[in-house]
């Protein structure tokens, strides 16, 4: 990878972990890593399968997904340019009981299992940084374990269209009911209930695999706490 690619849009400072390492670490990091575009739906690593290569999201957005009898049963987890993708070959495992595809197609910068626990070796800041970003997935996690029993589809929903909207950087995103529908862990009947209702109170347009986040502050204000909740605490986790 050449020096200009840390000056593009797409380069490591649109990654927050990276973003957090000084430069003779970041360097070390981005001669290790090979930047890549992945499609909709990439399967990064697979439910016990090996974990080959982690992610460090640019542009791409991931779905951690729990899995039952082997079909997608809910999205647990959302990973963008704020995270990682590989938090168990960083806590020392070499498989996941969990899936992670990739829900937005874009690049990210991507890092052998072997380069990164050699980086790792030297316990410096990206140690630290995966450390405090582990500690911020796991809120999310059991944030979302809470969120999806105690809060309905249209507060869900607009929570999940707010993180989305975020993490790729724009107000308009390929979105499909079956895929959302799969990401809350609803049928696509409610699924489709849900995104008229948000239409309909002008709150977004859907059109063609397209959504359109028309009123971010009415979308914030028909959510959930829980979104406002998670960013804060991801801000705070992933600051230099």
């Amino acid at each position: 990878m050449d020096d200009d690619t840390a000056t593009t849009d797409r380069g490591p400072a649109r990654n927050a972990v990276l973003k957090q390492l000084p430069q003779q670490e970041l360097a070390r990091v981005l001669a290790r890593c090979e930047e890549v575009q992945l499609g909709l739906k990439h399967v990064v690593y697979d439910e016990g399968k090996a974990i080959e290569h982690v992610y460090f999201p640019l542009t791409a957005v991931f779905s951690h997904v729990a899995l039952v009898d082997g079909q997608v049963a809910v999205e647990v987890g959302t990973i963008g340019p704020e995270g990682f993708v590989g938090l168990p070959a960083f806590l020392g495992t070499t498989r996941s009981p969990n899936a992670v595809f990739s829900q937005i197609e874009g690049a990210s910068l991507r890092m052998s299992v072997e380069a990164l626990h050699d980086v790792l070796r030297g316990d410096g800041a990206l140690h630290r940084a995966l450390s405090r970003y582990t500690q911020a997935m796991l809120l999310q996690l059991a944030q979302n374990v809470a969120c999806n029993t105690q809060h309905t589809v249209e507060e869900r929903a607009a929570r999940w269209l707010l993180m989305t909207a975020d993490r790729v950087g724009s107000l308009t995103f390929p979105m499909t009911q079956e895929f959302l529908a799969q990401m809350l862990g609803v049928r696509r009947p409610t699924v489709s209930l849900t995104a008229g209702v948000l239409q309909t109170a002008g709150l977004i347009r859907y059109a063609r695999g397209v959504i359109t986040v028309v009123d971010r502050e009415g979308l914030l204000d028909a959510s959930c706490d829980c979104y406002l909740l998670l960013r804060e605490e991801f801000e705070r986790l992933t600051q230099p």
